[in-house]
Formats: structure tokens, sequence, C-alpha cells
């Protein structure tokens, strides 16, 4: 059983790794430049799970936390954050009573709940959740998310923007609920590979959100906040002038995936914080195998990549099954052998976390540090 205070080299495998000194390298950059933007930051904790992840994030300046389910806004606030925002629909008259519960406690604590809404019955159903409260003292921010590119969840934006506005106004009118602006994010630009590409996707959604705030606000009904934004386009979410808020996630552990994105000079430099430690337990003629597939590491968003500290090896990471992963030298040069420790970059970060309970918090670098502290993944398996 791993423990604080033993070497690296003695983490048990396949186990979830942050290089501690890494991500606060990307926390402090991230918390740096919504500084320098004058922009709200909210990172979106669906990545990292972790209340105590969330804790760090406020205390270097972020002002809340989003998350995406209910159960993960619980889970958190269990952990003591107190500003939350469910950036997502919630329609099910049961999820809905634990909203109104949830808003309840935090506003007890001082704090607040938000969440996103794209239609009648969801506003509704908030506003009859709320009611049935028996102190009926808190107020929930609603956003009214807007489609700017999507193609999922939000209304489609029109040149009047009627349809956000007759929910702006619906959400203005019900007790209990108080319009907060709107919810604008483009999850499809994120990885669109050329810098470019993402500025000329974010420019168009950008004023597509402009339209409908200014559409909005001539309806008479004040359009606090705009909000959205992620880790491959934020740098251009905040230049719009038009965004109020920046929800980027990935940039404290910086999966492979985003990575493999042509770097925007504007925007900070992230490194590598979370890996998987995996060792070589089988070894062949031209491959070496190590214990960590499918049931270690998300693949939704290709393979992982290896990671070697030491400088040793160059290697390709092949996909092998459940329990497996097979490596092979990517020029023709050595592999490790039989026991040694492999680094892996998770293609995904965000379900790659929800595999583990824990992560292993490691101060020094991945080949001569420590752990400091083992963090608990909270939202672990929150999806309702």
């Amino acid at each position: 059983m791993t423990r604080p205070g033993d070497d690296v080299a003695a983490v048990d495998t396949p186990a979830l790794v942050i290089d501690l000194d890494a991500m606060e390298r990307n926390l402090e950059r991230m918390a740096s430049f919504a500084r320098s933007a004058r922009v709200r930051l909210r990172p979106h904790a669906k990545m990292h799970k972790s209340a105590e992840l969330a804790r760090m994030q406020i205390a270097a300046g972020a002002v809340g936390v989003c998350v995406q389910k209910t159960s993960e806004a619980e889970r958190l606030a269990e952990g003591g954050v107190d500003d939350l925002y469910i950036s997502n629909e919630v329609v099910s008259p049961a999820k809905l009573a634990r909203v109104a519960a949830l808003a309840e406690t935090l506003a007890s604590r001082g704090g607040r709940l938000a969440i996103a809404v794209d239609g009648f019955p969801g506003i509704r159903g908030l506003a009859a959740a709320m009611a049935a409260m028996p102190g009926r003292s808190a107020e929930l921010d609603v956003f009214v998310e807007i489609d700017v590119g999507q193609g999922r969840c939000g209304v489609p934006v029109d040149p009047e923007a009627a349809a956000a506005t007759a929910l702006a106004r619906e959400v203005a009118r019900s007790r209990g609920l108080r319009f907060a602006g709107l919810q604008a994010y483009h999850g499809k630009a994120q990885h669109v590979r050329t810098v470019e590409g993402r500025r000329a996707a974010i420019t168009a959604s950008a004023a597509l959100a402009r339209a409908t705030r200014e559409a909005v606000q001539r309806a008479g009904l004040p359009v606090p906040l705009v909000t959205g934004a992620g880790t491959g386009t934020f740098t251009f979410e905040a230049a719009s002038g038009t965004y109020d808020e920046l929800q980027a996630g990935s940039y404290l552990f910086m999966d492979r995936d985003y990575a493999d994105n042509e770097r925007d000079p504007s925007a900070p430099q992230f490194e590598h914080a979370l890996f998987v430690k995996a060792q070589v337990m089988s070894v062949g003629a031209r491959h070496t195998v190590v214990d960590a597939g499918h049931k270690s590491h998300a693949v939704d968003s290709g393979l992982p990549r290896v990671h070697d500290p030491s400088g040793r090896y160059a290697l390709a990471f092949e996909n092998a099954g459940d329990e497996h992963g097979v490596l092979r030298p990517a020029d023709g040069g050595p592999l490790p052998a039989l026991g040694e420790t492999v680094w892996l970059v998770p293609g995904h970060c965000d379900p790659t976390v929800n595999l583990y309970d824990q992560y292993v918090a490691v101060r020094g670098g991945l080949v001569h540090g420590h752990v400091e502290r083992l963090i608990r993944v909270d939202a672990r398996g929150a999806l309702t």
C-alpha cells in the first residue's frame, strides 16, 4: 500500500500520479492569466473530481468551480467547496429536488449554486423544486445555455435571440431563481489542431454570444455574465470582450490530446502533470508489455503517450486489452527491462481520473521524488 513519505519508486502499479510541482505551476499560470486578462476563472472540476484540488484552485484565485452532474456538485460540497455551477441541464424531478436542497445547503454556508437551462420544462421544474424547500431562503443562479457551435445542448441563436430572451424572462419572473447570464461553450473547438482554426471557431461563437447578450439586454433583461471557454481556446474567449468567465479545466493536468494542439503563443505554457505509473510485466523479442490497459486509462481520445523522464527511451504505446499495453521502440532504440517503471500521459484526463479512487501526489519529480500525500477522487462514479 502506498503511503506518504514513500519514494516514488515504491508506488505500486498501475497508479494515477500527480506531479505536484508541475501541477502547481499550471495552477499559478492559469490564475495569473485570468488576473491579467481581467476575467473570472471558474475551472471545470469534472476533470479532476476532487474537492481538495477544487479548494486549491479557489485559493489561487478561482471564483468557484464547474461540474456537470448533480452528484458531482454534492460530493464537492461535502468536501467544503461552496461556490458551484452545474454547467449542464437537469430535468429529472428527483434530481431537481436534490439541486434545490444543495442550493439551500450552500446558501446556509454563505455559498451559491448555479445551473444551466435550455428549455421551459427545466426552468419550471427548478422553480417548483425551490418552492418546495422548507426554508425558501436560497436563490438559485440560472444560466441560459445557447448553442454557439457545439451542436449539443443550448437553444439556437437567431438574430433577435427570441428563444434565449424568452427563457431569460421566464427565469427572471420565477421565485427562487435569478437570471445569471448566458452559458456559451464551444466544445468542438477545443481540439481543432491549428491555432488559426481555433481562433476562427471562437471568433464566430463569440459573435453569436455577443449578439445574444445584446438582444436580451434590448429586451430589458440585464445579462450579468457570459461564461464558457476551455483549455484549447480560453485565450480567444478572454480576448473577445464578450466572455466574462473562463471554464477551462484540463490545463491543470494537460493530457495528451490537448498537448497535440498547436500551441497558442499567447497562452501560458502548461506541463503534463498527470501520469499513469505502469510497470513492465513481460518482455518479448521486439516489445515489452506493461500492466496498464483499458482499465487504467481512457482511450476515447486516443492512446496514451509514453513519457520518459530519464531520456533513455523513445517508445510507442499500442493497445493490447483491459490489463495490458504493448510498447515498441519508436526509433529502433532500446526497450525497458522487466520490472522497470513506465510513465503514461493519458489521452483524456477526465475519464481516466474516473477510473481511480485516489491520486498519488508526488513532490520532487517522477524519478527522485517522494509521495507527499494521497488525494481522494471524491466524485468518482458521480454520474447522476
